[in-house]
């Protein structure tokens, strides 16, 4: 199933006004209720007029709100609560409908495509390129996100040696970004629900003159407003949870950029990178093998 507003360019997107953007995101956090209910409840649950919708309708070349309300229709999707999202998973493992390993299987296929479909190798190599020239490349993800800027972080720092983790252990993530500067990059990473933090961190970097970096789910994403290169990805899951699996692929994806337009520098510093591992026997097998080497010498002497 794919995700709602992926078609609009990123000109559409900025060029809609705040109260519009307000009732996009509301859309796209509900499709759902978008597809179920009436205008004005739609309106009065976002917050906004009636008359807001269907100017977003209009906006995004419908005749009015029906329009855009079909296209919620034609792929219902789940409710994003994880409660909720987990009884219909219970609900439908215990019924006779297809098993939820195959549809679940099925999205995750279609979120790891999703990493070369809504992104080009152009997208890819405009944001390595920017990372490769950066004084300090900062990466941030917090609650479900962090594992992938850890990953994220982790692939970097084998290509180049500039790369920064970020955290708010201690309560320093503000410290943090405070001393970061114009010749500095941060990558962001969140989907919805975005984490406050990180947006926050996001629209302060950007106003600090850092290049922001935002690896998220939508054109519409609040890290997209801030940023001057995004990479995007697919979530949807027939889990309580929305998938990760689309997120790294693309995080695969950078470092396969980084990779190719590093050229001979990244080579280098790949190679001592891979010569301290060895050094500190970072791996099992090639202890092992140190190992047998040595018990066959011994019994030869």
């Amino acid at each position: 199933m794919a995700p709602y507003f992926f078609f609009l360019s990123d000109t559409d997107a900025q060029a809609l006004s705040p109260e519009l953007l307000k009732a996009a995101r509301w859309l796209e956090a509900h499709p759902g209720q978008a597809a179920m209910k009436s205008m004005r409840e739609c309106a009065r649950q976002a917050g906004v007029a009636p008359a807001t919708l269907t100017r977003l309708a209009h906006a995004l070349g419908h005749s009015g709100f029906e329009g855009l309300k079909a296209l919620f229709q034609a792929g219902l999707a789940p409710d994003t609560n994880y409660a909720a999202r987990a009884h219909a998973l219970q609900l439908a493992a215990s019924s006779d409908a297809a098993d939820w390993t195959e549809r679940l299987s099925e999205a995750q296929h279609a979120n790891s495509a999703s990493a070369f479909v809504l992104n080009s190798r152009a997208d890819y190599d405009a944001v390595a390129s920017t990372l490769l020239r950066a004084q300090k490349v900062n990466f941030l993800g917090l609650r479900a996100s962090f594992g992938l800027a850890f990953h994220l972080h982790y692939s970097f720092g084998l290509l180049a040696p500039h790369g920064v983790l970020l955290q708010d252990i201690g309560g320093t993530l503000a410290d943090q970004l405070a001393r970061m500067g114009a010749r500095d990059v941060i990558v962001v990473v969140s989907q919805a629900p975005y984490t406050r933090q990180t947006v926050s961190a996001a629209e302060q970097a950007n106003a600090q003159g850092v290049s922001v970096v935002a690896v998220t789910d939508s054109v519409l994403s609040p890290l997209v407003q801030a940023a001057q290169h995004k990479l995007l990805f697919r979530t949807q899951s027939t889990s309580f949870f929305q998938s990760m699996v689309g997120a790294l692929a693309v995080a695969e994806g950078l470092a396969a950029a980084v990779a190719v337009q590093g050229g001979s520098k990244v080579l280098a510093h790949l190679q001592t990178v891979q010569q301290q591992l060895d050094r500190q026997g970072a791996y099992w097998e090639k202890i092992s093998r140190s190992r047998t080497i040595q018990s066959t010498e011994s019994r030869v002497k």
